[in-house]
């Protein structure tokens, strides 16, 4: 392989400038540029999920974790809470849900699609509507290089418009990734996922943008880069189901991190140490072809992890001083309530509390 095959590895193959020019880069398979024309144009891309035994395996699925769930608190409060019913990782226990987060198949063309190997390496199982409010997932997954992450939403059932379907805003993958610089924040000044979602709602509104909704088949599934905005639609009753499973993917060379919580430039940064789930080996930071120094790793995570503590400690100890102030004030009014000047003066005060309401 010649070296100029190597230029720009770390751009995601699909959106690579060097896509159609042979020895340049990685070249994506005749047969897989229509789904890497939808990923770079519209940020996602509809499948059929290559697995001759789904039918069965959903089956499956659905009778495996049907009995984990609380469905009688989330249909008596859970449901008008916009709340959602999930499991997360049941790949550790379930063999059919491993087997579609690892499937061959979609491997292969996730690879394909990036130029670096896919891994999968977290589950969610629902089995109803998230309810999930508009979100990126770059803000809780990301890569460096940046955008070696996807995800892949998979039908374990028939859709309906009423059971809250998946909804995404196509072309919103090409606006700028915003992390905690971006909104003036850090991550130890209060910064989350309630910092974001305003700035998300007020854009899609200027740009006046509208949702599409993925009223899947059983079976269909959907790929999204993970800077596309979605969620999950109001579910609308209660009564039906939407069985999905979603797998998140990383790929290879890559560092892992959690912008939510992380200030590179402060020292802070909350690495991520996945495992791949289809070899369950532990997967390595790596940059520029180098692993990250796992002390490095280490004092990095300590370092977030100090800094959101040392905000929620700081936060606590304010609130103990404000209850503290407010409890020596009514013990103050207490003590001067019972003294000898307040009740010689009582009458005074109620003759100028009669004269107050009178006029």
């Amino acid at each position: 392989m010649p070296a100029t095959a190597k230029l720009l590895p770390g751009i995601p193959a699909f959106e690579s400038p060097l896509l159609g020019h042979p020895g340049l880069g990685h070249q994506i398979k005749p047969e897989n540029l229509p789904i890497a024309e939808a990923l770079r144009e519209k940020g996602y891309a509809v499948i059929d999920f290559p697995d001759a035994d789904f039918d069965a395996r959903a089956a499956s699925i659905r009778a495996a974790l049907d009995g984990t769930f609380d469905w009688a608190g989330w249909r008596k409060g859970g449901f008008e809470r916009n709340e959602g019913l999930r499991v997360q990782d049941a790949w550790k226990t379930n063999a059919d849900v491993r087997a579609v987060a690892a499937n061959p198949a979609v491997l292969d063309l996730l690879s394909d699609l990036y130029g670096r190997r896919a891994r999968p390496f977290q589950t969610l199982n629902f089995p109803v509507g998230t309810q999930q409010s508009v979100h990126s997932d770059a803000s809780h997954f990301a890569s460096v290089p940046e955008k070696f992450m996807c995800g892949v939403w998979v039908a374990l059932e028939d859709i309906e418009i009423d059971a809250g379907p998946l909804f995404y805003y196509p072309g919103t993958q090409k606006w700028p990734i915003l992390n905690n610089e971006h909104l003036g924040i850090t991550s130890h000044g209060g910064a989350s996922a309630h910092a974001y979602g305003p700035i998300w709602e007020t854009l899609l509104d200027a740009k006046g943008l509208k949702p599409e909704r993925f009223l899947a088949r059983k079976g269909q599934a959907l790929i999204w880069v993970s800077t596309i905005l979605h969620g999950g639609d109001r579910q609308l009753n209660k009564d039906k189901t939407r069985w999905s499973q979603v797998t998140h993917y990383f790929f290879d060379d890559c560092a892992y991190y959690t912008p939510f919580f992380s200030d590179p430039f402060h020292g802070s940064i909350l690495y991520r140490e996945p495992t791949d789930i289809s070899t369950g080996e532990p997967m390595r930071n790596v940059v520029g072809g180098l692993p990250v120094d796992p002390r490095y790793i280490a004092e990095a995570n300590a370092r977030a992890r100090h800094l959101r503590h040392s905000q929620t400690i700081a936060y606590d100890e304010r609130i103990a001083a404000l209850e503290a102030e407010l409890q020596q004030q009514i013990e103050r009014n207490a003590r001067l309530k019972s003294s000898l000047s307040w009740r010689i003066t009582a009458p005074l005060r109620r003759i100028g509390r009669a004269r107050a309401s009178a006029r």
